[in-house]
């Protein structure tokens, strides 16, 4: 027997959570946009002085018509995923999102052109986003699946943090190459993807799902770096022919499956959109997405592009400690002390800026020095938040998505999630700065809210799942085990296969302290 090496199957993995790094580039660069004067005079409406502007409602519909693309597409892949297999769609949705960003970048003045294009590159972007966590559940090792679903969120951090970057690099040039050259850049992101026609593999699970057993064999053998023959290889697609005959027990899945009794998969299924839910209405998306337009009306000294650049490296300095502490700490751990902290920096921001900043359009030179120290404590506790949002928040409602379900409906729950969370994020871009004209920086006290809520329904409704199979969350969830005692829980059966007198154990995450419990 051959000793599997992982190292081609988590290049592949690292290379299709690239689509992450599409979402996160796109919702960075489009809040520098906003306030770049050409952008602002080819998109905005001319006041009495004849100065332009982009009013909150422009604003909100160029951001968040992204987010109802998103929201489609997420649903949409679930069809394409089975029609065309896991990497037909990968290479589909791409295509769909570069067309989108093209449309976008040839806008001269037309609002209703660069609103469609984003509406088309969503679409791209939320199919990639139920996609990744479907490939790589697929095709990653069992024992980096957790690790490789947060790569996900790290990429999106990525993307958003080399937006900012050009964004703060392209600014200051005159005429529309300061908007066009960040957005632009979109292409090369959805034709690096594209690229992945000439070396991704097939899904071996779709493969064989679909009859190809001999292909779905060359592709284990290829990702473990093994021969076709090898016992590894042999009992890998042993153990997925299984799962796809318990998959298509009973015919084909329905999605209001997704919500019956059987195995509780309603309480799942709404525990999963729940923390996309949740996740949205942590607050971090306000600063992403208006980050640049609030910070500038906070009368800080520094440039609102370089505020945004210093947030993207806090995301990503965040997101890098989650790769370890979402196997260490757990998912449970995580979403409760993300929820309190992001809630304390929440309160403070919000209460510091409605007492302490000046009324907005107030000129900087009448700025007192209460104002700007008002100005800086927020940002400060804007950096925070964010920075707790990237350890806890970010990564953890993805990989809880990614192992909670039953390989039957693991497709349609993963999508109802996804689209639940770019739901939310379209509704959060297009009322959020309706919102915050009103109310001004007491908008982070509904964000400060909903985390007090976040942290009594992760309590009350969320177990912990870190080194359980999938066959093992089923009997926990069939137990009724209380999400408060679930981290003591442990599985009372022995969750096997038995073929051709062999006996394999089913698993699908499980690290060796855990096994030697069970």
């Amino acid at each position: 027997m051959g000793v599997p090496t992982n190292f081609r199957a988590i290049l592949l993995a690292t290379f299709v959570a690239f689509g992450g790094f599409l979402f996160g580039y796109d919702i960075g660069v489009i809040s520098g946009c906003l306030i770049m004067d050409d952008f602002v005079d080819r998109f905005g409406e001319a006041d009495s002085s004849g100065v332009f502007t982009l009013s909150p409602s422009r604003q909100s519909i160029i951001t968040s018509l992204l987010s109802a693309g998103t929201f489609v597409g997420a649903l949409a892949q679930a069809f394409t995923s089975d029609r065309f297999g896991r990497r037909g769609s990968i290479l589909i949705w791409s295509a769909v999102f570069t067309v989108g960003t093209a449309i976008q970048t040839a806008t001269v003045r037309s609002l209703v052109q660069i609103t469609i294009g984003r509406f088309i590159a969503g679409l791209g972007v939320g199919a990639m986003s139920a996609i990744v966590p479907l490939y790589n559940g697929e095709t990653a090792p069992k024992a980096m699946r957790g690790m490789l679903l947060v790569l996900y969120q790290l990429q999106i951090i990525i993307g958003i943090f080399i937006s900012y970057i050009i964004d703060l690099g392209t600014h200051t040039i005159k005429g529309s190459a300061s908007w066009r050259i960040p957005v632009g850049l979109q292409m090369l992101w959805g034709l690096i993807l594209l690229s992945g026609i000439f070396f991704l593999p097939e899904s071996p699970r779709h493969l064989l799902g679909t009859g190809k057993e001999d292909e779905a064999r060359r592709v284990v053998a290829e990702l473990n770096s093994l021969p076709e023959d090898d016992p590894v290889v042999l009992e890998t697609i042993e153990e997925l022919e299984y799962g796809i005959r318990a998959e298509n027990e009973g015919g084909k899945a329905t999605w209001m499956e997704c919500f019956s009794e059987r195995n509780k998969l309603w309480k799942r299924t709404l525990n999963g959109m729940m923390l996309q839910f949740i996740q949205q209405l942590n607050g971090q998306n306000f600063y992403y997405y208006y980050g640049d337009t609030f910070f500038k009306s906070a009368g800080t000294n520094m440039s609102p592009y370089a505020i945004q650049a210093i947030l993207g490296g806090v995301s990503v300095a965040g997101t890098v400690p989650a790769l370890y502490l979402i196997e260490t700490w757990g998912r449970r751990n995580s979403l409760l002390t993300g929820s309190l902290m992001e809630a304390v920096c929440a309160l403070i921001a919000g209460l510091v800026g409605h007492f302490t900043l000046a009324p907005a359009g107030t000129p900087a030179d009448q700025l007192t020095k209460r104002n700007r120290q008002g100005g800086d404590t927020l940002i400060a506790f804007a950096v925070l938040h964010v920075f707790s949002f990237s350890v806890f928040w970010g990564p953890t409602p993805w990989v809880y998505l990614g192992e909670s379900f039953p390989l039957r409906v693991r497709p349609k729950a993963i999508a109802l999630g996804s689209a639940t969370n770019w739901l939310w994020n379209f509704l959060l871009g297009f009322f959020s700065p309706r919102i915050a004209n009103d109310i001004g920086p007491l908008i982070l006290l509904i964000f400060f809210g909903m985390l007090v809520f976040g942290y009594v329904y992760v309590y009350l409704f969320i177990p912990e799942t870190k080194g359980l199979s999938l066959e093992e969350v089923d009997e926990m969830y069939r137990a009724e085990i209380k999400p408060w005692n679930s981290s003591k829980w442990r599985p009372s059966e022995k969750h096997i296969h038995e073929k051709a007198g062999t006996t394999t154990e089913v698993r699908e995450e499980k690290d060796t302290k855990d096994a030697d419990s069970v």
